[in-house]
């Protein structure tokens, strides 16, 4: 079984969000994007301390494919220095995350 993970980003607007979602999912370097928020946002940027409302996206998908999704996200989004975290799934249903494996390119792909 492949390594499975979770890839974390935020955005400015719920569009943003969904715009990534849809993208990755296109491009088969995600299984699936879920969207939540708005969230509010409390961090360091620049040395001060900012609050901002965002919307968290969170993307599943392989490990082999972080770095594509990486490059993805990095296109798509606003932001000068995007959060793209990745977590990796330890457990899940062994038919989920089939599907996942189902849905997403191969690493040879032109992803």
């Amino acid at each position: 079984m492949s390594e499975h993970i979770q890839v974390a980003t935020t955005t400015e607007n719920k569009g943003d969000a969904q715009r990534i979602a849809a993208a990755l999912v296109n491009r088969r370097l995600a299984a699936c994007v879920q969207v939540h928020g708005p969230i509010d946002s409390t961090y360091r940027w620049q040395g001060r301390v900012e609050t901002a409302e965002e919307w968290g996206v969170v993307a599943k998908s392989r490990g082999d494919l972080f770095e594509k999704l990486q490059q993805a996200i990095r296109e798509l989004h606003a932001y000068d220095e995007p959060e793209i975290v990745a977590t990796a799934i330890i457990a899940g249903s062994p038919g989920y995350l089939q599907w996942i494996d189902d849905q997403l390119a191969d690493v040879d792909d032109d992803a």
